[in-house]
């Protein structure tokens, strides 16, 4: 991905410690990725931890307005947990964007498990 997102936590190829997501186009403005969990990222006994949850959507925002060609960095994040998730889980995250005009942008994901929304985020974005 452009914009030096090489040694990123969630995406990035050139760090050992990366969780290894690769989003993808799924239509529209849409950008979706599947992400095993472990027990390595767990916060409270077999859930994943919040902060990765919070990052998985944020990185999934970032990538579904790099995507339209925008380089952003995020300015507000707000998540929304609504099931706990098993740390064991296969997830799938979306993103899409909802509106922009620079230097702002907003996008909304979520992370789903089989059919169920685990949570949600919606952030807005301000232009490298």
């Amino acid at each position: 991905m452009p914009g030096g997102h090489a040694h990123c936590f969630v995406c990035g190829d050139r760090n050992p410690r990366s969780l290894g997501l690769s989003f993808r186009p799924a239509g529209g403005d849409t950008v979706a990725a599947s992400f095993q969990a472990g027990p390595e990222l767990q916060g409270y006994d077999g859930i994943l931890h919040g902060g990765v949850i919070a990052a998985l959507l944020d990185a999934a925002m970032t990538h579904c307005l790099s995507h339209r060609g925008v380089q952003a960095m995020t300015g507000e994040l707000r998540v929304r947990f609504l099931h706990p998730v098993p740390c064991d889980a296969l997830l799938e995250v979306k993103a899409r964007s909802l509106a922009g005009r620079p230097p702002l942008y907003r996008a909304e994901a979520e992370l789903v498990h089989g059919t169920l929304i685990m949570a949600r985020a919606e952030a807005t974005f301000m232009r490298r």
